[in-house]
Formats: structure tokens, C-alpha cells, sequence
């Protein structure tokens, strides 16, 4: 026993050995090639074997045959060891040369493609992570565009949408001014309507940045959606009967949520307005609110008018801000945001804004999560 603690010892001081040399030089190394790396670790690992093998050899006092026999065994492990590692670099770094030129598709804006031959598990994770990274960056990429296109035509229908009513202010002061009006009291109305339109629509400007910059805050409070559409239709009928245009508000339950009475409101009101506003005189814009699918939970808020149905291609764009349709079907006041606040309000409370075509209309619909109990 003392015999073989001895050899063993000594094995251990030259594996040591040779182990200690070799993790310097893999750190003198480190920023070197994967290639390089791999056969380091080959040497350090021969070495090591035949440091120990020589020491113990040396304390067995072996013949210079043996000890010659042993070391030409060592010495052919150590070419195959040696070999077989700068394959396998090799390999390696070809995978991971091609997994960087595949990479370089992200600064030109393409999507990544991983390369289709095999390689290690690491690799392959990696390219797999950085395929789900670029499809990701393909989405926000297309969001961006889209968010850049809402902005700009924002800002032609609020330039548009401002000009207009502030050039007939303009020329209503100057006539005012020169005393060529017959009836100031008419020019009077006229620009207290024109300046409650500008301020309803920087009222929309600030709601919308507010939503945006995620500063809305909400106070949610259990009411009775009856309750809440019954005030809504209350606040929107004096425009109805001036257009023409029935209100309808006989498929509402009474079901609970827990919402923001103030915010919800105004969800309801910038959707019936834009309702009527669509609608032909003597149609009808109905209002319902029902239970969910069954398992989700939800309720179902929806106002259907007779506006004759949007584009097919126009229906992801409906709730954009700043989109407005096509010309025949722009209100004659507001700049887009009415439908963009009523998705960033509805998000706010977890839920979610929908459209669709139905048979001589289109039919918006608010889905909330039910109140509890």
C-alpha cells in the first residue's frame, strides 16, 4: 500500500505539473482561436499522462527498454490526441464562422437564416436563439414602419385639420375688426364652435400622448355595463337626432366589470360618435354587451353601425393613429385619434379593441375581463 501511495503520489506531481503549465498557456491564449484552444487542452492532457507515467517510471527504477516502449506508446496517443483536437477546432470554427456570416444579416435589416449543415449543440442553440431574436426585430421593424407611417399622416391631418379652422378665424376677427360684419353675434358663435373643435382636438393630442407615454392613470371602480351604456347613449343622442340616425341600446345585459368609469365613457363616446357620424340618415346604430366565449372570462362590449363596411385591407389599420380612411368616409372634424385612444384606453384595462364587416356595416368590438363575483 505505501508502494502504490508513493506512485501515486508521484503521478499526481506530474500530471500537476504539466497541468499548471498548460492552464497558462491557455491563458496567455484565450483570445486565440477556438482551434487553438482545443489543442492545448490535447497537450496539456498527453502531457500530463506522460509526466506522470515518466515520474512513476523514474521511482519503478524501469529498464530503458521498457521505459522507451512506454514512451513511444505515450508519444503515438499523444499525434492522435493532437490530431483528432485540430480537427475538431477546425470544425468548430468553420460552424462558427458561418453562423457569423449569417449573423451579419442583422446590420443590413434582413431576416437570419441559420446555416443548414450540423453543427454543435451550442451552436445550433445559438443560431436557433438568434433566428427567434431576428424574427422578433423583423416585427418591430414592420411595427416601426407602421408607427412612422400613423405619424406622418398625423401630422398632415392635424396640419390639414388646424389650417382650416384657423385661417376662418383669422378672416372672422378682421371683419369683426373692420366693422364689415351685419351680424356679430352669428361670427360670435362661429368661433366659439371653431375654437371647441381645436380644443377637442388638443384635448385628443394630450389623451393619446398620455396613453403613449404610459402615464394613464386608472381608477377602476365595479359598475354595471347598463349603467355605462345607458349614459353613453344619453351623452351621444343630441348628435344622433341632429344627423338623423336611431340609437338602438336594447341587447345590453347588465353585467359587472371593473373599470375606469371616466376612461370607459369616453371609450363609448368616441365609438358611438364615430358610429353616427358613418351612418346614413335613418340608420341605425345599435349598442350591445354580452358574456364572453365560455372559459375566457370576458365581456363584450359592441357598437354596430350602417356605414356600409371598411376595406378589407384597411380593417388592420382602424384603431392606428392618424388613420382616417378614405375621403368620402372623414368626419368632418377630427384627426384619427378618436379610435386610436379608445384601443390605448381598452389595453390600459387588459382588454382588447376589434372591428369587422357585417352585412350593410361594420361592428366595433370592446372585449374586458369580467368582474370577480
Amino acid at each position: 500500500m505505501r508502494e502504490l501511495l508513493i506512485m501515486a503520489a508521484f503521478a499526481f506531481l506530474g500530471a500537476a505539473a504539466a497541468g499548471l503549465l498548460g492552464a497558462l498557456v491557455l491563458r496567455l491564449l484565450r483570445h486565440r482561436s477556438v482551434a487553438v484552444s482545443l489543442t492545448v487542452i490535447a497537450a496539456v492532457a498527453v502531457t500530463a499522462m506522460l509526466a506522470g507515467t515518466l515520474s512513476v517510471a523514474q521511482a519503478m527504477f524501469l529498464n530503458p527498454h521498457d521505459l522507451g516502449v512506454v514512451t513511444t506508446v505515450i508519444a503515438m496517443a499523444a499525434v492522435v490526441s493532437l490530431a483528432t483536437a485540430l480537427i475538431l477546432g477546425r470544425w468548430v470554427v468553420a460552424r462558427s464562422n458561418a453562423l457569423t456570416l449569417a449573423a451579419r444579416s442583422f446590420g443590413d435589416g434582413g431576416s437570419f437564416a441559420a446555416p443548414a449543415r450540423a453543427a454543435t449543440a451550442e451552436l445550433d442553440a445559438l443560431g436557433r436563439e438568434l433566428a427567434a431574436t431576428s424574427a422578433k426585430l423583423g416585427v418591430s421593424r414592420e411595427r416601426e414602419r407602421a408607427l412612422e407611417t400613423s405619424r406622418r399622416e398625423l401630422v398632415a391631418w392635424i396640419s390639414h385639420d388646424l389650417r382650416t379652422p384657423l385661417a376662418g378665424l383669422r378672416a372672422m376677427s378682421e371683419a369683426l375688426e373692420d366693422g364689415l360684419v351685419a351680424d356679430p353675434e352669428r361670427y360670435y358663435r362661429q368661433i366659439r364652435t371653431e375654437v371647441d373643435r381645436m380644443n377637442s382636438m388638443v384635448g385628443d393630442l394630450f389623451e393619446l400622448s398620455r396613453i403613449h407615454a404610459g402615464a394613464l392613470a386608472l381608477s377602476p371602480s365595479r359598475m354595471s355595463l347598463y349603467d355605462l351604456v345607458g349614459d353613453a347613449l344619453a351623452g351621444a343622442d343630441p348628435l344622433a337626432r341632429e344627423l338623423g340616425v336611431r340609437l338602438v341600446g336594447d341587447g345590453v345585459e347588465p353585467l359587472p366589470v371593473e373599470v375606469d368609469g371616466k376612461e370607459m365613457t369616453r371609450v363609448l363616446a368616441n365609438l358611438l360618435v364615430n358610429a353616427i357620424r358613418r351612418t346614413p340618415a335613418d340608420g341605425t346604430v345599435a349598442v350591445a354587451a354580452r358574456r364572453g366565449e365560455p372559459g375566457t372570462d370576458t365581456v363584450v362590449l359592441s357598437v354596430t353601425d350602417g356605414c356600409g363596411g371598411i376595406p378589407e385591407q384597411d380593417l388592420p389599420r382602424v384603431f392606428d393613429t392618424g388613420w382616417r380612411g378614405t375621403q368620402a368616409r372623414t368626419p368632418p372634424a377630427g384627426a384619427g385619434l378618436g379610435l386610436a385612444i379608445v384601443r390605448g384606453i381598452v389595453e390600459a384595462h387588459a382588454g382588447r379593441a376589434d372591428v369587422r364587416n357585417v352585412p350593410g356595416g361594420c361592428r366595433f368590438e370592446v372585449t374586458l375581463p369580467a368582474a370577480e363575483g
